[in-house]
């Protein structure tokens, strides 16, 4: 992990916003198939179940999430592989690429479902405007309660997000990786936590599509503490305390091998 951490450091940045910006879209594309098997079972824990064929996608391929580099990249600074300003630096431009990524999705995939704005999107534009009005303008209507539960909620997230990075990491075969990060993601996705990802497109998706609440309430009482929350959570609860578990100061002080494919 502390390797890893420190390869993603070191990526081109031409390079590292390509892979955020797949990654974005591709947790976009697993985030609409999960509200239409909600919306065509009624069942949200089916929607939960399928849901991580995103994160499965972006591990096999070696993409860039932000919310795993909010653990790996820590690690790497507590290691001395990497400066805490490597780290800031990677972080925003996976943040960005992540975003212009998402973004993009959330336009395509606005076009797909209403018909290019010609209908409402039928159940699954129905799931989507609620999913964003209750946890945007839903979250801003009881204050400061509000941001605490999502906050909790983001660090609840990121804490089995991370746990699903350092399982597929684990796993020396691909069906392993799968298999490894799908148990912690459909965790995360079937109790409703928050991700900051996975919010960027389906928040504008939602607006989009008519949903009760503004960008303001979006970004406000959702993205900007979300983000903090899976920052805090990645870090604490995954790089923090498995570095504390397993260092070794042997291995931190070894040079740096050359660098392995980078999972997100």
């Amino acid at each position: 992990m502390i390797e890893l951490g420190w390869a993603k450091t070191t990526m081109p940045v031409g390079q590292l916003l390509v892979r955020s910006g797949l990654a974005g879209a591709l947790l976009g594309v697993a985030t609409t198939l999960a509200f239409a098997a909600t919306a065509q079972t009624g069942i949200p824990l089916v929607g939960a179940l399928i849901f991580p064929v995103g994160f499965a996608m972006i591990v096999v391929l070696g993409l860039d999430l932000v919310t795993g580099s909010f653990a790996l990249l820590p690690m790497a600074v507590m290691a001395g592989r990497a400066t805490v300003r490597q780290m800031l630096v990677n972080w925003v431009l996976t943040f960005v690429g992540n975003f212009i990524g998402a973004l993009i999705l959330a336009v395509l995939m606005y076009v797909a479902l209403t018909s290019a704005g010609h209908d409402a999107g039928g159940p699954i534009g129905d799931k989507i405007r609620a999913a964003v009005a209750a946890r945007s303008a839903g979250y801003a209507a009881i204050g400061m309660d509000g941001l605490i539960t999502v906050f909790v909620k983001a660090m609840l997230c990121n804490w089995l997000v991370c746990l699903g990075v350092t399982m597929a990491i684990a796993a020396p075969t691909v069906a392993g990786k799968v298999i490894g990060c799908w148990l912690p993601i459909l965790t995360f996705f079937g109790q409703g936590f928050e991700h900051t990802v996975v919010n960027m497109s389906l928040f504008p998706l939602g607006l989009m599509m008519g949903a009760k609440a503004t960008v303001g309430e979006y970004l406000l009482s959702n993205e900007i503490p979300v983000t903090i929350g899976n920052l805090v959570g990645g870090f604490l609860f995954t790089g923090l305390a498995l570095f504390l578990a397993y260092q070794n100061r042997e291995a931190r002080v070894a040079p740096m091998p050359e660098a392995r494919p980078v999972l997100s």
